[in-house]
């Protein structure tokens, strides 16, 4: 028995065909973690969606910031839409509210049993210990959960402020911020104040900044486990830091990757100049 922690795939279902082709995954011993956006952009979010839908227990995954526009979408936010979204297959499918319901009701955040190893789709701002990030990221889920979830996200969750963290946040400040820590994240200070406009590997002029990469920190509180995310696609593959980045641009022309944590060892395969197409 394997686990698989796999980049995002944004639609990209014939490149993860590929790829557990390449890794001769076995349903019956093998369990794929994903690390969220399994939608959007790529040409087949609804088989993307369904497949991991179906494995049942022998798949995890977090939410996404892609995911949670397809929640977005269905619940009628028609200004989060984009010209670039692939999503109304997925709104259109017979199993559309099945998909949805099932959706909304994964996590943020998720720990291995056997591994020091945990999953977030962004990353973790470097002030919080991983019981925290877990504690915290069960705060957005029972928001998700809830049966008033779209009264939630039409008028409380989207939006970049609050940045900055402070343990006296309350309320939706406070579930907000919680939000893009762990599904926007990329830059913040060693506060955490949260730096939404860098999308690009670090560099020189970066570096200079006071706002760096979320796991640079050398007081980062959350050094004890291995942290596994996505999200970061022009930062490429990272195994240092005690993280370990998995969206390698399948969507881009890149790759799609798969990370045994029984080998401690990545698995790719290429991808079309643009999975798009």
């Amino acid at each position: 028995m394997a686990t698989y922690i796999i980049g995002d795939l944004q639609g990209c279902y014939d490149d993860l065909m590929n790829l557990l082709d390449k890794i001769k995954y076995d349903p019956a011993k093998d369990e794929l973690w994903f690390a969220g956006d399994i939608v959007n952009r790529g040409p087949k979010s609804l088989e993307c969606l369904r497949f991991v839908k179906n494995l049942g227990d022998s798949g995890k995954m977090v939410l996404g910031n892609h995911d949670f526009h397809l929640l977005a979408a269905y619940a009628g936010l028609d200004k989060y839409r984009a010209k670039t979204d692939t999503l109304q297959p997925i709104l259109k499918a017979k199993d559309a509210d099945d998909l949805i319901n099932w959706l909304r009701h994964q996590p943020l955040f998720v720990e291995h049993s056997k591994f020091p190893a945990v999953m977030v789709h962004a990353g973790i701002p470097p002030q919080w210990s991983i019981k925290q990030a877990k504690e915290r990221a069960q705060e957005v889920e029972a928001v998700i959960q809830a049966d008033d979830w779209k009264k939630s996200l039409k008028h409380h969750l989207f939006g970049s402020e609050p940045n900055e963290w402070d343990d006296k946040l309350k309320d939706w400040d406070r579930i907000r911020y919680i939000l893009n820590a762990l599904v926007r994240m990329r830059y913040c200070d060693k506060n955490g104040k949260l730096e939404f406009k860098s999308k690009m590997a670090p560099s020189g002029t970066i570096l200079k900044s006071k706002y760096q990469p979320w796991f640079c920190f050398e007081e980062r509180q959350n050094l004890d486990k291995q942290i596994f995310f996505g999200h970061w696609s022009t930062l490429g593959a990272i195994d240092a830091y005690e993280i370990h980045s998995t969206d390698t641009g399948c969507l881009w022309g890149g790759q799609l990757t798969a990370y045994c944590l029984d080998t401690n060892q990545r698995h790719t395969v290429n991808c079309p100049e643009n999975c798009r197409k």
